[in-house]
């Protein structure tokens, strides 16, 4: 009989122990072991279930900054404006930057890497700040479900802050920045932005206002419409009336007033610390995932349960006006549920 020790390891074993080698490299300072891990993220499967048990008990210290808002409104400019401030400042930051994906092809332009870069600072402290594009592939929204893990990563591993940042035109947006530590909702002059923010929801979970594209006319215009809006407490439905947004001016491209976000987002953090409100958002943030992570799992029973010879059974007789809908999808759900 072969002995236990000399038995070729499962499929399993042998990726976790690659696992385990690249995230000891990228606890190490290697980009390149954090680039194939984050690449593993993006694929999930069990190689993402392993990085997330040892991501885990090392995140936690990380400042989570989500930064959203319409599409052309400069959030990858800003974004690019602040990771160059924080290298100088001898800080670590890291970028998601989540690019909708093609509904045709899956594909993802990721211009948000190439106007970012076009600002980092240049030379050697590049290599301190690490940006990464990531298409939706399909998701739902524009946050992939491999963002939340993703992120948690970067923090592991002793990135500090780690900036999300994704367009905000859907639900899945408003969860992810109502999630993080610091919500930046950014806006500009000429797109009805002020008002789009408060249908979409943003308002409600923004700490920080950006104008950006200030130097444009009706810059001021948008900035007095946050204003009015945030006055209406009562309907933006705050969670802390003793914290009002500060409605910040920028103009990307120029550096004008990034600054100014860089110690907004320092003292919104500095406020959280004077009350529980991070715990609060870090026990959203993992709510959320879990949610999302067991969301995914019963939409892949679902799938399966529906294409079993019993689901497409009931969907055919629902075709056919044999059976309603309604007692077409019971009978599945009663499969699904182990009830037959």
């Amino acid at each position: 009989m072969t002995p236990p020790e000399s038995t070729p390891p499962s499929g399993r074993a042998r990726r976790r122990g690659s696992v385990d080698e690249l995230y000891a490299e990228a606890r190490k300072g290697s980009r390149l072991a954090l680039g194939r891990l984050l690449t593993l993220v993006e694929r999930g499967g069990d190689a993402a279930d392993s990085i997330s048990e040892l991501a885990h008990t090392d995140a936690g210290q990380a400042h989570i900054v989500g930064i959203t808002g319409a599409p052309g409104a400069g959030k990858s400019t800003l974004t690019g404006q602040l990771v160059a401030r924080y290298v100088e400042a001898g800080r670590r930051p890291a970028v998601l930057a989540v690019d909708p994906s093609s509904p045709l092809t899956g594909g993802a332009i990721l211009g948000d890497r190439i106007r970012m870069d076009d600002v980092v600072v240049p030379g050697e402290e590049r290599s301190v700040a690490f940006i990464r594009s990531m298409a939706t592939r399909g998701h739902s929204g524009g946050l992939a479900l491999a963002v939340p893990l993703a992120a948690r990563l970067f923090d592991a591993v002793g990135y500090d802050p780690v900036i999300i940042e994704t367009v905000g035109v859907g639900q899945v947006e408003v969860d992810v920045v109502g999630a993080a530590d610091t919500a930046v909702v950014v806006a500009t002059p000429g797109m009805g932005d002020a008002v789009q923010a408060n249908k979409a929801g943003l308002l409600e979970v923004a700490d920080i206002f950006v104008v950006n594209k200030a130097d444009r006319p009706g810059a001021n215009d948008v900035r007095r419409d946050l204003d009015l809006m945030l006055d209406l407490s009562h309907v933006t439905g705050q969670e802390d009336t003793n914290y009002r947004p500060p409605i910040l001016m920028s103009s990307a491209l120029e550096g004008a007033g990034a600054d100014e976000v860089v110690k907004a987002i320092d003292d919104h953090l500095a406020y959280l610390g004077t009350n529980d409100r991070r715990l609060v958002r870090r026990r959203h943030r993992v709510r959320t995932e879990v949610r999302a992570r067991i969301e995914q799992a019963l939409s892949l029973r679902i799938e399966a349960e529906m294409d079993s010879n019993a689901g497409t059974e009931a969907v055919a007789k629902a075709e056919a006006a044999e059976l309603s809908p309604t007692a077409a999808s019971t009978l599945i759900l009663d499969r699904l549920l182990g009830r037959t």
